[in-house]
């Protein structure tokens, strides 16, 4: 079985980033924790701020992994093209939120991908991610 776990804008700040809000540990920490929870399975792992690059990354990967669990970041609520990009492809995707989207400014309430994703996490922190690699089993 093999994960990937992609995060897009400023999510390669988290640690530092808001604390208040996104917590303390960075994320490449966190990943090690996550590797080691589910030993018997691959996570790959990607960051981009490019919205392009993000997009590109689901093409390439959205064919032959078992399971995408994305993050866009503020992506979620402004990208047309990411949410195309998930409808193209066949692996199955977990729309991820460190912060309860909900409870905060209402622009955010919006998502252009929950429609077209698999399920919606939000609001667990980091745990949010292996909430998210747990709904693929």
């Amino acid at each position: 079985m093999k994960f990937i776990i992609i995060n897009g804008p400023n999510l390669n700040l988290l640690g530092t980033r808001e604390p208040e809000i996104y917590g303390n540990q960075g994320f490449e920490q966190y990943l090690s924790t996550l590797r080691n929870q589910f030993p018997s399975v691959q996570i790959d792992y990607y960051q981009s701020n490019v919205e392009g690059e993000l997009i590109n990354k689901l093409h390439e990967v959205g064919f032959s992994y078992t399971g995408i669990v994305l993050n866009a970041g503020a992506y979620t609520h402004t990208s047309i093209a990411i949410g195309d990009a998930i409808k193209a492809i066949t692996t199955p995707v977990i729309e991820v939120h460190l912060s309860n989207v909900f409870a905060r400014e209402s622009y955010r309430h919006e998502s252009f991908l929950t429609p077209v994703c698999k399920g919606c996490i939000s609001g667990f922190g980091l745990k949010s991610y292996e909430l998210a690699l747990r709904s693929f089993f």
